[in-house]
């Protein structure tokens, strides 16, 4: 049989004092979509972190293909909660895309046209093909988000990490970019991080709830002891990673 795309063991992650991830464990196949929820703090985005080989945990394992992180990374496409990216510099959104062909032994070369046919793919793989010389100023927060998954799609990866891709877009287009990520899981990996359970419960395959500790099920239900474990309370509505009871108020504190 084939090894796991990603399979975690024991892992361990505190930040001084503080126990950031304790006793997880995850494996991830090939041809898996799995979408990762939790509340702020849980440890949603250090686990997409330790999967990339930008931080090492305390103690566990992580492999990704059978190999350390740091090792397999220029096979994983990234897309980052926080885009550090100046929309109001003068870049076109073929050169946002573009920099997803960069890497350690390209630094100061031309880009060729195999780089320039692969970037125009993955627009269109998006479907923002005709905004290519469009500066990235003129564009939607959902325009913008589309453009970073085409520039980690240009890196070629067989997992695609996503850490919060819907907090910065509007509805219409969260559930545009599910219809993309469904498209793409027909020969990606994908591992989600989200808040969203609405949505991700209609499209994802496989559903982690992460707060601190791990609680996986194998298909895409949430169940209530699944939210029960990671929120530890009522939850019938969670926005923006804080669980809020809608229907009846929580018991008050002593």
């Amino acid at each position: 049989m084939d090894s796991p795309v990603i399979d975690i063991r024991d892992l361990y992650f505190s930040h001084g004092n503080q126990v950031i991830l304790e006793d997880i464990n995850l494996t991830v196949e090939s041809g898996d979509f799995w979408g990762v929820i939790g509340p702020n703090g849980g440890g949603k985005s250090t686990l997409l972190k330790l999967i990339l080989g930008m931080m090492i945990p305390n103690s566990g394992t992580i492999r990704v293909f059978g190999d350390p992180p740091e090792k397999a990374h220029t096979r994983i496409g990234y897309v980052p909660q926080n885009i550090h990216l100046n929309v109001h510099f003068p870049i076109s959104v073929m050169d946002v895309v573009l920099m997803g062909r960069l890497g350690p032994n390209r630094l100061g070369r031309s880009y060729t046209r195999t780089d320039r046919d692969k970037a125009d793919e993955c627009l269109q793989e998006v479907g923002m093909a005709a905004f290519a010389k469009r500066p990235m100023a003129q564009l939607s927060g959902g325009e913008r988000q589309r453009v970073i998954i085409a520039r980690a799609l240009a890196t070629e990866p067989d997992i695609l990490l996503l850490d919060e891709p819907t907090s910065s877009i509007d509805p219409h287009f969260e559930e545009d970019l599910f219809v993309i990520l469904e498209r793409l899981n027909q020969h990606i990996t994908i591992l989600l991080v989200t808040h969203d359970i609405g949505v991700i419960s209609r499209h994802v395959r496989s559903i982690a709830c992460l707060n601190h500790h791990l609680v996986c099920h194998h298909e895409g239900h949430i169940t209530a002891g699944m939210l029960d474990a990671t929120y530890q309370c009522p939850v019938d509505l969670i926005a923006h990673g804080l669980p809020h009871r809608v229907l009846n108020t929580h018991p008050p504190k002593e």
